[in-house]
């Protein structure tokens, strides 16, 4: 049975950037990526059904149902220079992720610490999940192509928005009641404080991840600097 601080411990659910992945992953990696290749990638996906509704929504979006194609494509590369988190172009980025990933343009970064940890928990029985802000498909795509390898094999699910704010405390119960496990035999792992708050609020174990340029954390909040500080121990019974 796996014990925090000799307490069960039923779960550990993972946030993914500043946790186990570089925050620099997403910013120097995948957003340059889908930039430099959104226009090329548009052309392409222009004449099929999934590029005529990317269309269609970009028109929407700027309320002009007559823009030219040349127009969306270049309001889409006005919202990527903007970092704007506008529905059309979350798509496309999407898709153009999936891509450089199938074409093994780059692979997601994870820490050394995060995947040993995640693959020795794995092995150990404890119940891996995910919470991020990135939908559960982005979730699976970034860790089934690791720079370790495929990684979703350790996880028995994903949560995204869908369930809730990660700074609402009422997220982290619907997570706790769909998991079926009591909220203090729950760990989470997070860089954000608000995030760690809201959680704490609803009766979970929280310690709060220091990586490499994370601020620090208010002094009532555990931190550990490498998943290998969690007082995490196995017995046999």
């Amino acid at each position: 049975m796996p014990l925090l601080d000799q307490q069960p411990l039923g779960a550990i659910v993972l946030d993914i950037e500043g946790t186990t992945t570089d925050i620099a992953f997403v910013k120097n990696v995948l957003f340059p990526y889908a930039e430099a290749r959104l226009e090329a990638f548009m052309a392409e996906l222009t004449p099929t059904t999934e590029g005529q509704a990317i269309l269609a929504q970009v028109r929407a979006e700027v309320g002009d149902e007559d823009l030219s194609i040349e127009d969306c494509i270049a309001q889409l590369l006005a919202w990527a220079r903007a970092d704007q988190k506008v529905t059309p172009l979350k798509a496309v980025q999407g898709m153009i992720w999936n891509e450089g990933y199938r074409t093994k343009a780059y692979y997601s970064h994870i820490y050394d610490d995060a995947a040993a940890h995640i693959q020795e928990w794995h092995r150990r029985g404890v119940p891996l999940y995910i919470y991020s802000s990135g939908s559960i498909a982005a979730q699976k795509l970034l860790f089934a192509n690791t720079i370790v390898g495929d990684l979703t094999p350790c996880f028995s699910g994903y949560f995204d928005t869908t369930t809730g704010a990660k700074v609402d405390a009422s997220s982290y119960q619907k997570i706790a009641e769909t998991l079926e496990t009591p909220p203090q035999e729950l760990l989470f792992l997070s860089d954000h404080p608000g995030e760690l708050a809201a959680a704490r609020q609803a009766g979970w174990r929280v310690f709060a991840v220091q990586r490499p340029g994370t601020p620090d954390f208010e002094p009532d909040l555990q931190t550990i600097k490498h998943f290998g500080e969690l007082p995490i121990a196995f017995s046999e019974a």
